[in-house]
């Protein structure tokens, strides 16, 4: 049979019409400093510690997982109690393939056709794709120039446009900023107004990056039913390739998401991954020290070179400002070194890397800038 000739005519949404997938480059080059990942692979022990564990779960995979992941959920309560010390129930537990699923889960339960779904910018691009994914309207406010959020101006969006979600980033992607809690409490005061309930995420997919002192929205849970607070194992666990995210909550919230996931989504070797991972919790949490260690060198070195650099609580940095930073990127990869051009303009983002990569990193972009 042949290939048909013609693009075939598809009933497509009308909002996806032309829309181009997520996604950010991914080449083959030396220094990969672009998506944020942990630049260590597992150690020896934990990848041992896996295998055997998936291999247990190899065994049953003629079975059904457990739907409902207790054991996962038990594991990570321990982790959050150890990590933010932050006594939660596993029933305020939820996970899923990654925090982006946890977003849409969330946005499947709480927004949809006729509600609507705040975040203020620059922020993390795939927010609107969750809210275009459920039908969910999107309205964007904007952060001050330092990246930090005006409360007086968060509480006005919200009490005109009313939302059922507000998303915010906590370490902020591609920013590095952190929320006080203080900024957050007063977004929940805000949302408390909204007829018919307001839920607030804070997305912490970076939260165990963050700097001494710098607090977790985990701890305003207990006030607060209508607060969700993600995380993900891709980042400081070094798992981005296993696609474990999962959010703390009221019980009542972590319910709504059960009702909308998709049955058994969490698959028998991803827990088995994950429940492995953790067990090893202390030895990677060290190893995250060490790049906040890298990360706070790194903006210091780039701040005596006259550039402009966010405050971090990432594993990551946005620096600047250039006349032409696509040239600047281009110049970094055409020496090896593959970073993100994203965020405002003038702007780059630089994930934390090795000693040696961050190293060729000061290298190329010494030559590119002329620092």
């Amino acid at each position: 049979m042949s290939a048909p000739t013609s693009r075939p005519v598809l009933p497509l949404r009308p909002e996806i019409v032309g829309v181009a997938p997520y996604g950010a480059p991914q080449l083959d080059v030396p220094y990969l400093l672009n998506v944020n990942e942990n630049p260590y692979a597992p150690a020896p022990d934990v990848v041992e510690d896996i295998a055997r564990d998936v291999a247990s779960a190899a065994a049953t995979l003629n079975r059904y997982p457990d739907r409902d992941f207790l054991a996962l959920r038990e594991d990570l309560a321990a982790y959050l109690a150890t990590e933010s010390g932050v006594t939660l129930a596993p029933e305020q537990l939820w996970a899923a393939n990654g925090s982006n699923e946890v977003m849409l889960h969330l946005l499947q339960a709480f927004g949809g056709p006729g509600r609507t779904a705040v975040s203020f910018a620059p922020t993390y691009s795939m927010y609107p794709e969750y809210a275009r994914a459920t039908s969910t309207t999107w309205v964007e406010g904007r952060r001050a120039e330092d990246f930090s959020l005006d409360t007086a101006a968060v509480a006005a969006m919200v009490a005109a446009e009313q939302p059922s979600v507000v998303l915010l980033a906590s370490p902020n992607n591609p920013t590095g900023t952190a929320l006080p809690c203080e900024t957050v409490e007063a977004v929940l005061a805000a949302a408390a107004g909204v007829p018919g309930g307001c839920v607030v995420v804070v997305d912490e997919a970076y939260g165990e990056f963050r700097r001494t002192g710098t607090p977790s929205a985990l701890e305003l849970l207990p006030a607060h039913p209508n607060l969700a607070v993600s995380r993900t194992m891709s980042k400081a666990f070094g798992l981005a390739g296993a696609r474990l995210g999962y959010l703390a909550a009221a019980p009542a919230l972590v319910d709504a998401l059960r009702v909308v996931r998709l049955p058994y989504h969490l698959s028998a070797v991803t827990q088995a991954v994950a429940r492995a991972a953790l067990r090893h919790a202390p030895a990677l949490m060290a190893q995250v020290g060490s790049l906040r260690d890298e990360r706070d060198a790194l903006v210091v070195w780039l701040r005596e070179r006259g550039l402009t650099v966010a405050d971090s609580d990432a594993n990551f940095v946005l620096f600047g400002l250039f006349d032409d930073r696509h040239a600047v990127w281009q110049g970094l990869l055409d020496r090896g070194v593959l970073i993100r051009e994203v965020g405002p303009p003038g702007w780059l983002r630089v994930s934390v890397g090795t000693p040696e990569e961050t190293a060729a990193f000061k290298d190329a972009l010494v030559e590119v800038a002329a620092l």
